[in-house]
């Protein structure tokens, strides 16, 4: 191994390689995920070349803005946790998270469609990070939840919805969803 390749990756190569994830996620939700790689190297005003070093494969640029989707809504789901209303906060993230699955489960599985082994170990690893994200919004409104309601269960509700139609009315549905796990109050309650 050189010394070269122990040495932390210069600042342009660093700017160019967020420059291009970024781009990349703009024409990839404007064009779809078969848009032609020179399109999103001339929008980021970079060259080819440097496209490829970064990404060597379509694959690898895929996996690259899929996770940084995934990082950005585990990311809007910590900052809920400072929110003053705890149930506000999980629907406000159930909310992301619904439209996140209808709108990015193309790139997903377009980002893990050439090896079944790596399908398997990124599906898990954002799998685990959403999860830990539900399980501590859950955790946090629980007071207001049903006692038996788990992440899991939250996770399965959304899910569905987001699956079985598109983003909008899978967020109708999420607001539909709270009504029936707020937990009732006062003279209202039963069982």
């Amino acid at each position: 191994m050189s010394p070269d390749s122990k040495r932390a990756p210069r600042a342009d190569a660093s700017r160019n390689a967020a420059r291009l994830l970024a781009v990349a996620r703009e024409v990839l939700a404007e064009e779809g995920n078969d848009v032609a790689f020179d399109l999103i190297a001339r929008r980021a005003g970079i060259g080819n070349a440097t496209l490829y070093r970064h990404f060597p494969t379509r694959a690898d640029l895929l996996v690259a803005v899929y996770a940084d989707e995934v990082d950005a809504l585990c990311r809007r789901g910590t900052e809920l946790l400072d929110a003053a209303e705890p149930l506000d906060a999980l629907f406000a993230w159930l909310d992301d998270f619904v439209v996140h699955v209808a709108t990015k489960r193309p790139l997903a599985l377009a980002a893990t469609e050439e090896a079944n082994a790596l399908r398997t170990s990124l599906f898990s690893r954002w799998h685990a990070a959403i999860t830990a994200t539900a399980d501590a919004l859950v955790g946090r409104a629980q007071p207001h939840l049903r006692p038996d309601l788990t992440a899991t269960d939250v996770l399965a509700l959304a899910s569905g919805a987001a699956l079985a139609t598109d983003a909008t009315h899978a967020r109708r549905l999420v607001a539909l969803l709270r009504t029936g796990l707020a937990r009732r109050t006062g003279r209202s309650a039963r069982g």
